[in-house]
């Protein structure tokens, strides 16, 4: 089948690319522009409390008004603030309300909206939206901070915005930056390795034009995608779209090529041998690619709305890269024959592969020290696991320089961590009757005997039968320890104070994150599994083996450990930090499982070719590995590269997944795929491929990689025969 696919792009390669061009085209022209939500409540499924809570919330209280954001007066020599400067702030708190900003209904401040000590004064910026994450709303946001510079002049003040529009402002300024340098450092790093790999100017420039093609093709089938299916993609998933489009998509654009010029030495034209490498390789990407999206679509049954939108958006992205790299990169490679590889002659010479040999050869004499070796370096990196610590403030991710994350902090200083954030405990009458202000006052004097935060007085809804109380922690309300005290302590306590025929249900962000630690210790036990077996399923497909799969996912668990054991070291021990991206083992999971799956099939894909041209399991090995090494090392270390790219990134989060990513690839391709993988299966031995995988030929006793004749026949564009 893939010989017919690679020669049909090698006959019509005119065709072909139009065809992609149209694609492109159409997908820009037609395609519904890709949407983003930051709304963490919009991700969790109905069943969970702090969703029940919120649409108790807006049954019982429609016209209660939430602070959008709020806003931050302080002066700047940081004294207290003097009579005079409490008269500014309401002031400047009464222009910005008359100024006319739309989907900003309100902004008020009181007396009573100052800081004990007297420091911080805040003023409410109340929207006509209950969607803090309104574009619109957003917008106006930044212009309210614009419009408060001349305001603050001549006085002692300063004033910055904090909530939840305000950091999704300042989320979304930061992103749109990061998404720039990403995109600019990712071409710039495949630029720079293709040119050193092949040292062709050509090969260094078509493939990041090819990937820049399927990426528009492919961002219009995501949106058109959502539009239809009814999902909205993450805020992040452009920056992810962009490392794992242009590292993957060049992963096969080299399996291919590595091929092609791997037929180009035996001889072959370039047409022909372009159309031998997509029948011989082509297998092995469609099971590579088949593996990431298989995993990635594994997402759809995660609780977590942000994952299940991400996995078929990168599920499509995959899928069109290997499209593209069955047809479009063996037409437009067709087209230019050798010529692609000009200036550069190498491509004509038999590689020596001496270090590459010599690897081959010590894993088919000392499978077991390699294996122990190998295995032992990616258990004691495992270790770390033992030590991580999720982290569910998205904000904290923040740079700290951004005016959302400064202002909050100054909230800080001068109020209970939890002021601008309150979490919501709800009292609600079971037969929809008023509730007795004698029970609501108990209950009430209960929530304060906790001693877990401030308790605001009961507001009872219009209808009489649902009452509210604002809990104010004393911890930040995205902490840690914020979010187990809510967990655990705040809703057993309110759920066993409630009055006989009521029900109490707890909200706000806190319950919110509480919630999604609860959803994302869930998808671990049903995603993992799911995903492995699919990957497994492939594998034995592949390789017409039942016991191939399971050492080979063995070893990407083990891999997969050793990566997130990896990042614990760096960034908790290391580094300092509190806490990991709590989706972060997910994420690795997925990509170093799946993605690093492709260098196991590549070499495991290797070995079966040579057992059944005649080779013994021990030969096969020293063949594959000599043969696949330089392809895997150059498609690891460019989609390594993708992936570090992040680490230039001020955001923490895709700090975390840029070296988790980029350093798990490289463990899974060096130390799993090229020692581990083959040393267990030369230890195995013809067991390893049952029921399949038996030798054709007879073998080839003495035949070993790496002793072919260096002076091979090579066909030129003229067609004449000459010798490397």
């Amino acid at each position: 089948m893939f010989g017919r696919i690679g020669r049909s792009a090698v006959r019509h390669p005119w065709l072909t690319i139009l065809a992609w061009l149209v694609a492109a085209v159409a997908a820009a022209s037609l395609a519904p522009p890709l949407k983003s939500v930051s709304d963490q409540a919009e991700f969790l499924p109905s069943h969970y409390e702090s969703v029940r809570a919120a649409e108790v919330q807006e049954r019982a209280f429609p016209q209660q008004e939430q602070p959008a954001s709020i806003a931050v007066f302080q002066r700047t020599d940081k004294a207290a603030l003097t009579d005079a400067d409490k008269a500014d702030v309401t002031r400047i708190a009464a222009a910005l309300d008359e100024a006319g900003l739309k989907k900003i209904k309100k902004v008020a401040t009181t007396p009573e909206a100052v800081s004990p000590k007297g420091e911080i004064a805040l003023a409410n910026i109340n929207a006509t939206t209950k969607n803090a994450y309104d574009p619109e709303l957003i917008e106006s946001v930044k212009e309210l901070r614009e419009e408060a510079r001349p305001l603050l002049k001549g006085t002692s003040l300063q004033m910055g915005v904090t909530g939840a529009t305000a950091t999704a402002l300042d989320s979304q300024e930061s992103a749109g930056d990061t998404d720039a340098m990403i995109m600019m450092a990712t071409l710039v790093l495949i630029i720079l390795l293709l040119a050193v790999i092949f040292r062709s100017p050509l090969i260094a420039i078509l493939p990041v034009l090819i990937i820049g093609l399927v990426f528009g093709v492919a961002v219009g089938l995501i949106s058109a995608t959502a539009e239809l299916g009814g999902f909205q993609a993450d805020a992040s998933i452009t920056s992810i779209l962009v490392v794992v489009l242009f590292g993957v998509g060049t992963d096969y654009i080299l399996f291919l090529l590595f091929r092609y010029r791997e037929s180009l030495r035996a001889g072959r034209a370039p047409k022909e041998a372009m159309t031998e490498a997509v029948a011989r390789v082509g297998e092995t990407i469609a099971s590579a690619a088949g593996a990431v999206i298989t995993a990635f679509l594994a997402l759809l049954l995660s609780s977590l709305g942000m994952l299940r939108a991400m996995g078929p958006a990168l599920a499509i992205s995959v899928a069109v890269t290997l499209v593209a790299a069955l047809t479009l990169v063996p037409a437009v490679f067709s087209l230019l024959g050798t010529k692609a590889f000009w200036p550069s002659k190498a491509w004509r010479k038999q590689p020596d592969h001496g270090f590459a040999h010599r690897v081959g050869t010590l894993i088919a004499r000392r499978p077991a020290r390699v294996a122990a070796a190998s295995g032992g370096l990616l258990a004691v990196l495992a270790v770390g696991v033992l030590n991580f610590t999720p982290q569910f403030d998205s904000t904290g991710s923040l740079p700290d320089d951004l005016e959302s994350v400064q202002a909050a902090e100054d909230v800080q200083r001068g109020f209970a961590a939890g002021q601008t954030d309150p979490t919501w405990v709800l009292v609600e009458a079971d037969d929809g009757k008023r509730l007795d202000p004698a029970q609501i006052t108990a209950y009430e004097e209960k929530l304060r005997a906790t001693g877990l935060g401030q308790v605001t007085p009961a507001a009872v809804g219009p209808q009489g039968d649902t009452a509210q109380f604002g809990v104010v922690l004393k911890q930040k309300p995205a902490s840690d320890e914020a979010v187990e005290l809510v967990a655990g302590p705040l809703r057993d306590a309110a759920h066993e104070a409630a009055p006989e025929g009521t029900r109490a249900v707890v909200g706000g962000t806190t319950a919110v994150l509480a919630d999604i630690q609860d959803a994302t210790s869930r998808d671990y036990s049903i995603v993992f599994p799911v995903a492995g077996l699919a990957i497994m399923v492939i594998l034995g497909l592949l390789l017409r083996s039942v016991v191939a799969p399971w050492y080979l996912m063995l070893s990407v668990g083990l891999g997969f450990a050793a990566t997130l054991g990896s990042t614990v070291w760096l960034f908790q021990s290391i580094l300092g930090e509190q806490g990991l991206l709590f989706t972060l083992p997910v994420v690795v999971y997925l990509f170093v499982v799946a993605i690093g799956t492709d260098y196991n099939i590549l070499i495991v894909a290797r070995i079966r070719e040579e057992i059944r041209g005649g080779s013994s399991p021990a030969e096969a090995v020293r063949r594959a590995t000599t043969q696949s090494a330089s392809t895997i090392a150059a498609a690891a270390v460019i989609l390594a590269g993708t992936f570090g790219v992040l680490l230039l990134a001020e955001n923490s989060m895709l700090q975390q997944m840029g070296f988790a990513v980029g350093f798990g690839i490289l463990l899974t391709a060096f130390v799993m795929a090229l020692l581990l993988v083959p040393a267990v299966t030369t230890l195995l031995g013809d067991r390893a491929g049952w029921p399949g995988g038996r030798r054709e030929d007879p073998p080839r006793p003495g035949d070993a990689a790496g002793e072919e004749d260096r002076r091979v026949p090579v066909t030129t564009p003229s067609g004449g025969d000459h010798s490397a």
